[in-house]
């Protein structure tokens, strides 16, 4: 290859673009960590909040730790009533991935240490936004159907305040459990579209709003976080598990994309996919319905016999949320609520170590060439 034609990685596919201790998926195990636990055992054995804290701070939370943590969260919930007004004026036809982007914006303007870029301050900035992150998507999605907002209660964990905020009330505890594992499955995912999207914003010395307002744009697209509503909007179009090889049989037919298939990282199987169907089940369970999950299983046994394609964790994660009783356009503002654990985490890593993210491109066009005059062109 020589210098005027260089290897160009589309995608940046194999690119190691910098070094980070936040997470990793262990060739070994084929696991998921985050600093270095596996991210289904985590899912067991603690809460979402401790393991927000664990990707802010290296390390799960002592007792008093994660007390004071989750206190200064609670804290942090309510919006302002500026922002309530600009949310009721949102359009009710609006997608609610932009309206939760439009208010992270806005939050920023709001931020009394909008211009502090300091790590202390984008903490104290990273706490706030995982706290009025949900006050926000609940009040768009509840101003979008007419309703008024529930207001947060301080009182409540993350997962009950949610729901609370959505549905003014407070499912069974088992319903809490899934929800809280999907939070946890779907916090953090090494250099993704809109993990390194947010980097590349903090690497220019913005603030941590406008950085997680471009993740969040980033990851409203259908190939990355999207896929959680077109995995439901597929099993609808199905209908039931007795269509569902004929229906993928007319996708083979075609060429057509599968959603909830594939992964660019795990050849192998996504390591996050066993603990969510395992709670995606469950759910089926709670509200009596399994149909949803028994089209899937009848789709992801026909793609590895097939096309030896796995699911990846978009796949049972959107019935779990559909069972759980969300519509399908909060799918994704709900993974926003999570990875903000996430971004925040590798925001304060790149701004602890920063180089402008500043890539080349090959330029095929035409060469130099003088402009014509008007009469010539």
């Amino acid at each position: 290859m020589s210098e005027a034609t260089p290897e160009i990685k589309k995608g940046l596919v194999g690119v190691y673009a910098d070094v980070s201790t936040v997470s990793k998926v262990m060739p070994e195990t084929n696991s998921l960590t985050y600093r270095g636990y596996a991210v289904q055992d985590l899912c067991e054995n603690c809460s979402f909040e401790e393991v927000a804290y664990l990707l802010w701070n290296g390390e799960l939370p002592n007792r008093d730790q994660l007390a004071d943590f989750k206190a200064a969260e609670a804290a942090e919930r309510e919006i302002s009533p500026a922002l309530h007004r600009v949310i009721k004026d949102f359009p009710h036809s609006a997608h609610p991935m932009d309206a939760i982007r439009t208010a992270v914006s806005f939050m920023g303007m709001e931020d009394p240490e909008n211009a502090d870029v300091s790590e202390a301050a984008t903490r104290r900035k990273a706490i706030r936004l995982l706290a009025k992150i949900p006050t926000a998507i609940a009040a768009a999605h509840r101003a979008s159907k007419g309703l008024d907002p529930v207001m947060p209660d301080p009182s409540q964990s993350f997962g009950e305040n949610f729901f609370n905020l959505v549905f003014g009330k407070v499912p069974q505890p088992e319903v809490l459990k899934a929800f809280d594992v999907s939070l946890i499955l779907y916090a953090e995912h090494t250099f993704n579209a809109s993990t390194y999207t947010a980097r590349l914003v903090t690497s220019t010395g913005a603030d941590i709003h406008g950085a997680i307002t471009a993740g969040i744009a980033a990851l409203k697209g259908p190939l990355h976080g999207g896929a959680n509503e077109a995995v439901m909007h597929m099993l609808k179009e199905i209908g039931g598990p007795d269509q569902a090889e004929e229906w993928l049989s007319t996708r083979f037919d075609h060429k057509a994309l599968v959603m909830g298939f594939g992964h660019r990282v795990y050849k192998n199987g996504d390591s996050r996919v066993p603990t969510m169907t395992k709670y995606a089940e469950k759910m089926a369970e709670v509200v009596g319905d399994r149909r949803w999950m028994e089209t899937s299983r009848v789709l992801a046994t026909k793609m590895l016999k097939e096309k030896n394609i796995h699911p990846n964790l978009d796949f049972p994660a959107g019935p779990a949320y559909y069972l759980m009783g969300f519509d399908i356009p909060l799918f994704t503002p709900i993974f926003v609520a999570s990875r903000i654990t996430g971004w925040a985490a590798h925001v304060i890593e790149q701004a602890a170590d920063n180089r402008l993210i500043r890539p080349l491109s090959h330029y095929t066009g035409p060469e130099q060439r003088p402009v014509p005059p008007m009469d010539q062109r």
